[in-house]
């Protein structure tokens, strides 16, 4: 039931570890203004995350700033029923947020921007029911936001249950990706989000890492304007059964792509597409 208060300043790099609350009390560590900073540090026995977060439950991280991280500005791993929202991270190394194993997360509305080599927002690993909403992601060399179950890591290999709703990607993919990413997510709901101005793809469901396709994968009332250079708006490939892409606006500047690109015909069987503008 704490809460830490942060004013602004700047601050060290923090790992905070087998910190364990509840729903009913949960830690909050807030900053009160808009201006406290965590820095890189040199010291700590891992320096690549600035924020690292490790075998947590029922904690909250509320409105930071990080930058130019050394690979992750907030990274949580292992841990459950973590909140990451209102925070800025910019031009980190390899990401902006960066999860592995963790179930129940929430990460809303933050800013990630510039990520040198990957993606602002990467949820990877065996974790289910993320709630990914209200962020803006943008100007990352890779995926707005990539979400990947990796089997090779360990756990089951599929992300299940996940909501990403109501974020603002662009700018994203120089070195490919998509500007909402997700290889072994099953039945989960991707809705009112607007991306514009991707070079890679728009939302792509499919299988590389995960230990199965998409199935299950509702598409719903997104707005997607590819840049001229890029691929198509909505990708479905290894799928299973009941996959829908439902009221979306698909605008691909690139006369050489489209909307719905379905990698195989029985990826077009296990797909319902309706209500489309393109």
């Amino acid at each position: 039931g704490d809460k830490v208060l942060v004013e602004d300043g700047l601050y060290q790099g923090v790992t905070i570890k087998n910190l364990k609350a509840t729903a009913k009390e949960p830690v909050t560590i807030r900053a009160v203004g808009a201006k406290a900073e965590v820095v890189p540090t040199t010291d700590r026995k891992d320096n690549r995350d600035t924020i690292y977060i490790d075998g947590c439950s029922y904690v909250v991280v509320d409105g930071f700033r990080s930058f130019r991280a050394n690979r992750a500005a907030i990274r949580v791993e292992g841990s459950d029923h973590i909140t990451v929202r209102n925070c800025v991270v910019g031009n980190n190394a390899r990401w902006g947020i960066f999860t592995g194993h963790c179930d129940d997360m929430v990460i809303e509305n933050n800013e990630c921007y510039g990520s040198v080599a990957e993606h602002g927002i990467y949820f990877g690993n065996s974790g289910d029911r993320p709630v990914i909403r209200g962020n803006r992601s943008h100007d990352n060399a890779g995926c707005g936001i990539h979400m990947n179950a990796d089997l090779s890591c360990g756990g089951d290999g599929i992300i299940s249950g996940a909501l990403v709703e109501n974020n603002v990607i662009h700018g994203n993919g120089r070195k490919g990706g998509g500007g909402i990413n997700m290889d072994g997510v099953q039945d989960s709901v991707i809705r009112n989000n607007l991306l514009y101005d991707n070079h890679a793809s728009g939302i792509t469901c499919y299988r590389v890492d995960g230990a199965a396709g998409p199935k299950g994968q509702r598409v719903l009332n997104n707005t997607i304007v590819m840049a001229k250079d890029a691929r198509y708006c909505i990708l479905f490939s290894m799928t299973g059964q009941g996959n829908a892409a439902l009221n979306n606006i698909l605008c691909n500047l690139n006369p050489a792509r489209g909307g719905i690109l379905y990698a195989t015909a029985a990826d077009v069987d296990n797909v319902t597409s309706a209500c489309n503008i393109f």
